[in-house]
């Protein structure tokens, strides 16, 4: 089992793993963030949030100087990059909104995404408050919607965005639509392959997830705690290996209490 000692690297997820799914605390997991700062060990945010989101809520979770992934691993930060997987080959967000307008005109297709609400609503959507809501707004690389037509016209749907090199992530409130190939296994995958630990040793990994878009992002990583979530489609990881049953650890808990009694199960404390 992995030791604070260890050259440590937390993958977390934040709505319904590190943040309570309805109240957005974190407090449970406090113990636990204030302990890994202290040894130095980085917690890396990899969420379906906005940069804008998570940047203060690195500083409320004293985490600043890491790493993050945002809107589902469209968006890959760290000091030396701030980006997406592929820049050069990918749509932004306006790009990706004129997409799916034409789409939905075209095609008739029934959704509704954040761009085309106000704060007002996507903070009714979400519990979050109408700051929060703006900063949500504020989208690189993804659009979030809600689908509002038939499962038939879904496979439709996805077809349509095959076709525009563009493909649906589901979240827990939310599908979300970015670039081909873009998500947070691949956004992970990057990061560990061009962010060096200090002294040059080989990351090890823990990953926190509670929805299905973690599944890339579990996949990635050393040891996988699976958080009991709400979401009525299961976390299903590719891992493959005689130690799977040993690094694969589901909780009990829900949200932070899930995400500390995870980091828990797999680190020793010394």
């Amino acid at each position: 089992m992995p030791t604070l000692q260890d050259p440590l690297m937390i993958v977390t997820d934040l709505d319904g793993s590190l943040l309570d799914h309805h109240t957005y605390s974190w407090e449970p997991a406090q113990p636990w963030l204030e302990r890994l700062n202290e040894e130095g060990i980085p917690v890396v945010i990899c969420s379906s949030k906005t940069a804008a989101e998570i940047l203060p809520l690195q500083r409320l979770l004293g985490i600043i100087s890491s790493p993050y992934i945002a809107e589902n691993g469209a968006v890959v930060h760290w000091e030396e990059f701030n980006g997406s997987v592929d820049r050069a080959a990918n749509k932004g967000y306006t790009e990706i909104c004129q997409t799916l307008q034409k789409l939905r005109d075209r095609l008739g297709f029934k959704f509704i995404g954040f761009a085309d609400v106000t704060e007002k609503e996507v903070a009714e959507w979400t519990g979050l408050t109408p700051h929060n809501a703006a900063l949500a707004k504020m989208r690189e690389g993804s659009e979030s919607l809600i689908w509002r037509d038939s499962a038939a016209r879904f496979d439709d749907f996805s077809e349509a965005l095959a076709a525009e090199e563009l493909t649906l992530v589901q979240g827990g409130r939310f599908w979300s639509v970015m670039n081909r190939g873009a998500g947070k296994g691949a956004a992970l995958d990057l990061l560990l392959r061009h962010y060096t630990h200090p002294v040059g040793h080989k990351w090890l990994t823990i990953g926190l997830g509670d929805g299905p878009n973690d599944g890339p992002m579990l996949d990635k990583v050393d040891y996988a705690v699976i958080i009991k979530g709400y979401s009525k489609t299961p976390v299903t990881l590719q891992r493959e290996g005689r130690d799977v049953e040993e690094r694969v650890f589901h909780s009990t808990h829900f949200g932070p209490e899930g995400w500390s009694e995870g980091l828990s199960h797999f680190i020793t404390q010394g």
